[in-house]
């Protein structure tokens, strides 16, 4: 027996199809049998499973649970829960691997897998090769247990292990995704005052699209934040892996802005120590870790690129411009939204201020947001490249860590192919207006010249 998965199903991070489309069932019994004959020949007994709030997310369980366990290993089913709380399963119970089902901030009809592996991110060519051995049929065969055990206490105590923060007034919208139920139990537990919203459980996701990158959702946190003269507000994508956050005017904190904040916390304890955040990010993040003594280190975009940097380099502290926020200085390196949430309020009372105030102090940016436009997946790649290739010709200022980040005078502009959608992404930053306007035009003409129009772009 044998399984073939839809070729678009296995991403560059994860695996994510479209329920009845490109994902089913059997592709969820195909993932265990697979990832479960990977963990068994490595020696691993057992492998923890997690689901988000999603309307599929429960059959996909059932029918991966299957594959492990046909597989030979045991499975330790901790339920609904955040990612974050999978990956904390896998750091601190005698687990080889884990996988949570999850379809992330994705439109409601997608799920997917996140998976760990060894603790280490499982992505790549690591997937490449999970869906190679299921077309070959390449599995063993055995008949594990699963045990189904209760971990939201144990989590949120460890959340909570080592906090020293002060009494806050917050505002929390978990958007009806899979991370409400641990924000109930934190915000008990937290000083303060705590006003919450939508964190029942909803696949349907009701309110808003739990996206907090997306300046739209995170309408009625401000709303929140505005009408109570709250200190701040946090909300949290459709798994709880990524935090948004809000000041007390009722700003955005960019994710980049974000790191800024972590990162002067953590260089106090740890001088001179490298801070890793993706290409998207601002030029002045990385002046500010070099001013406050770190070494800043730009890296690919992609949570699993992340990690997988951190543990190489022994960076405490890495984020990305989507919220993704990673700690190793006293965690275990993995993205965890409602983690990040209790190290900025710890963050805000050591260095002394506000949310607030520590946004205004930041320099002001003239910047475009994340811009995604449509492009074929055979020509995404190529456009970047036919890019670099003219940029390297005209001898220009360019990094090419992730795509084509060009500096200039002026600022700086990024593009690069997304590795989860049929797109390329764009970012630009300048020191005012009218170098913003130039900038853009010069990445308006470098992708004009690879036939990609401007009026594609989608913001």
């Amino acid at each position: 027996m044998a399984h073939r998965f839809h070729p678009s199903l296995l991403r560059e991070y994860d695996m994510r199809g479209v329920v009845g489309e490109t994902l089913g069932g059997a592709d969820a019994y195909a993932v265990g049998r697979t990832f479960g004959t990977l963990a068994a020949r490595a020696g691993g007994s057992a492998v923890a499973v997690g689901r988000d709030g999603r309307l599929s997310s429960p059959m996909l369980e059932r029918a991966l649970v299957r594959g492990l366990t046909d597989s030979g290993v045991d499975v330790l089913r901790i339920g609904l829960g955040a990612t974050p709380m999978l990956y904390f399963a896998e750091a601190e119970r005698d687990v080889i691997g884990g996988i949570q089902i999850t379809g992330s901030h994705n439109p409601r009809d997608h799920n997917g897998f996140k998976l760990v592996f060894q603790h280490r991110p499982f992505f790549g060519e690591a997937i490449q090769q999970l869906g190679a051995m299921a077309a070959a049929g390449d599995w063993s065969e055995g008949a594990g247990e699963a045990e189904t055990i209760d971990l939201l206490d144990a989590y949120v105590a460890r959340l909570m292990q080592g906090f020293d923060g002060a009494a806050f007034r917050i505002g929390w919208d978990a958007g009806n995704g899979a991370a409400g139920p641990a924000v109930e139990k934190l915000t008990q537990l937290l000083p303060g005052e705590h006003h919450l919203l939508f964190t029942d459980v909803d696949g349907h996701f009701p309110h808003h699209h739990p996206d907090p990158s997306e300046e739209r959702n995170l309408a009625d946190l401000k709303a929140l934040v505005l009408g109570n003269k709250l200190d701040f507000g946090m909300a949290f994508d459709g798994d709880g892996d990524r935090i948004g956050v809000v000041d007390g005017k009722g700003r955005t904190i960019a994710g980049d802005q974000l790191l800024s904040i972590f990162a002067e916390d953590v260089l106090k304890d740890r001088p001179g120590a490298t801070v890793i955040a993706d290409v998207k990010a601002s030029q002045a993040l990385f002046d500010r870790i070099e001013a406050l003594g770190g070494r800043p280190l730009m890296w690919k975009t992609g949570h699993s690129l992340i990690k997988s940097k951190m543990k190489q380099t022994g960076a405490p502290l890495a984020g990305e411009m989507t919220g993704h926020v990673f700690f190793a200085d006293d965690y275990h390196g993995f993205d965890d939204g409602l983690y990040a949430a209790i190290r900025l309020i710890r963050a805000v009372t050591r260095l002394g201020g506000s949310v607030t105030a520590l946004r205004d102090a930041m320099p002001a940016m003239e910047n475009t947001p994340e811009l995604r436009f449509p492009v074929a997946e055979s020509r995404k790649f190529a456009v970047v490249d036919e890019v670099l290739g003219r940029l390297r010709a005209a001898g220009a200022d360019l990094d090419d860590t992730d795509g084509a980040r060009v500096r200039t005078q002026d600022g700086w502009w990024l593009l690069r192919a997304s590795n989860t959608q049929e797109a390329l992404v764009a970012r630009v930053e300048a020191k005012d207006a009218a170098a913003l306007a130039r900038l853009i035009a010069e990445l308006d003409s470098q992708l004009a010249e690879s036939g990609v129009i401007r009026a594609a772009w989608e913001e």
